[in-house]
């Protein structure tokens, strides 16, 4: 063993790390130099890349600082509002939720497949009252909602569609990349520790062009008027109308550059992921863990997650003392999600109770996230794999 190697074995082995090159470094200092730190032509153009990436044609992309102001920004546009009823899987991050009571609507929360810890369809059909407008899926660990039983389920039950694509870009779906689908929106997250990330960002895309310029509109305080397309215009290009009482949503220039040079990526780096998820699935095939399954077609799972759930009879421990000792062992280990009813705030605003979510409240217990992320070395795959198969050896 080398000096190097023998210092990557000793260092501790982060759950996530950002994949940046000396590339995305240019383009933010080069935009820094030009003097566009608000939204600029960058932003403009990472829109336009992004909408191409995803199929052109009638998609239309709207830049925002997170993935959270983006779903806010699709339920606001949509015309959810006090009195209506929105169907998400309790397991997700809370934003999924919070920004329907933004609106000031009603989340209700619904259980997932054991497998897939997608939404469960059969569990929403449940749960749809007549109050019910609009259903938001949440693409877990960047495992598609099935497209097609998402279709059907909004049309028979005359619902509005936004996806929470957060952990799923790129991946395909029953032949289209998710963001090119009959949904009325699908929103992408670039946080730190995403597929692709601007730092912080995210990005919505509609085919509809009223939705796109509403959108466009609150996300910049209800402006009528583009900060890029008022520095740009001429006459008269200090004028602007308030037109609604929206919020500050924006994105900067600068993290637009970075997001250019990562959709350029993009696909290199997922495959990136997708390599090292076969190398767990092949080294952990004999451990006492379910592992994810893996689909058919190969541009079918984003890979942003790799989620094993730990047999405790089997291992002799649970799953919280599996991280504790990934930890000794110099490995960073994750929990995706807590299921939203296990929340205070959840769990007593929407009366919610474990036993209304079977799946999720007993997959729960189980589910640990092993680092994935496309800048690690093959030392650090090594690294993972050796303190797994120590903590989980029979």
């Amino acid at each position: 063993m080398t000096m190097t190697e023998s210092a990557a074995q000793d260092a501790f082995l982060p759950f996530a790390r950002p994949d940046i090159t000396d590339a995305e470094v240019h383009a933010v200092a080069e935009t820094v130099r030009s003097g566009w730190l608000t939204t600029g032509p960058n932003a403009a153009a990472f829109e336009k890349e992004m909408a191409d990436f995803l199929g052109g044609g009638d998609l239309t992309c709207v830049a925002v600082n997170s993935a959270t102001a983006g779903l806010h920004l699709a339920v606001e546009a949509l015309g959810i509002g006090p009195g209506d009823e929105v169907l998400l899987p309790t397991w997700t991050f809370t934003s999924t939720a919070e920004v329907v009571r933004y609106v000031g609507a009603d989340p209700v929360m619904v259980d997932v497949d054991e497998h897939t810890l997608n939404i469960d369809f059969d569990d929403a059909e449940r749960r749809v009252t007549e109050r019910t407008r609009a259903i938001m899926p949440v693409h877990m660990a960047g495992v598609p909602v099935n497209a097609d039983l998402l279709a059907e389920f909004a049309s028979r039950h005359r619902l509005r569609v936004i996806e929470d694509a957060a952990h799923a870009f790129p991946v395909t779906s029953a032949g289209k990349l998710v963001g090119n689908s009959t949904s009325d929106a699908v929103v992408f997250s670039f946080y730190a520790t995403k597929t692709i990330t601007t730092g912080e960002g995210g990005m919505v895309m509609v085919k509809s062009q009223e939705l796109a310029q509403r959108m466009r509109t609150m996300r910049l305080h209800g402006i009528s008027r583009d900060v890029f397309n008022r520095y740009q215009s001429t006459v008269p290009s200090w004028h602007y109308d308030v037109v609604a009482p929206g919020f500050k949503y924006n994105l900067p220039d600068p993290a637009a550059a970075m997001g250019r040079v990562q959709l350029g990526r993009a696909v290199e780096m997922r495959d990136k992921r997708r390599d090292i998820a076969m190398r767990y699935i092949d080294a952990f095939m004999d451990l006492p863990v379910d592992l994810p399954s893996v689909p058919d077609d190969p541009d079918g799972h984003a890979w942003h997650l790799f989620i094993v759930r730990v047999d405790p009879k089997r291992a002799g421990h649970h799953r919280d003392q599996f991280i504790e000792r990934m930890s000794e062992e110099g490995v960073g280990t994750s929990v995706h999600f807590i299921p939203l009813h296990l929340h205070p705030y959840w769990k007593d605003a929407c009366g919610l109770a474990a036993a209304d979510f079977p799946v999720a409240s007993r997959e729960f217990e189980r589910a640990v996230s092993l680092p994935i992320f496309s800048s690690m070395t093959t030392e650090d795959v090594d690294k993972v794999i050796r303190a797994t198969q120590r903590v989980l050896a029979p």
